[in-house]
């Protein structure tokens, strides 16, 4: 299972319009630049975050743990013999 594009291509999408949108719209005056700078620190470090939980999602780090009973259970169940060895 990997990656779909389409969420990553959205995601992009909607961030790259607040930061570089966001940045267009200020309104003129001595804080403008400082207002751009923090709007496109803002998009930027968001968009990071979600495909950061986007992407662990796609190989996690932690399984669930099963008993060796609900193992045997669902070997059963799957038609797979277990083998000890």
């Amino acid at each position: 299972m990997g990656a779909a594009v389409l969420p990553i291509l959205f995601f992009t999408g909607l961030w790259a319009a607040v930061g570089i949108g966001g940045s267009i719209f200020t309104p003129r005056g001595p804080q403008q630049k400082l207002t751009q700078c923090i709007l496109l620190l803002t998009a930027g470090c968001c968009w990071l975050f979600w495909l950061c939980c986007y992407m662990a999602q796609m190989n996690p780090l932690i399984g669930p743990r099963l008993s060796k009973k609900v193992i045997q259970l669902v070997a059963q169940s799957w038609n797979m013999p277990i083998k000890e060895g």
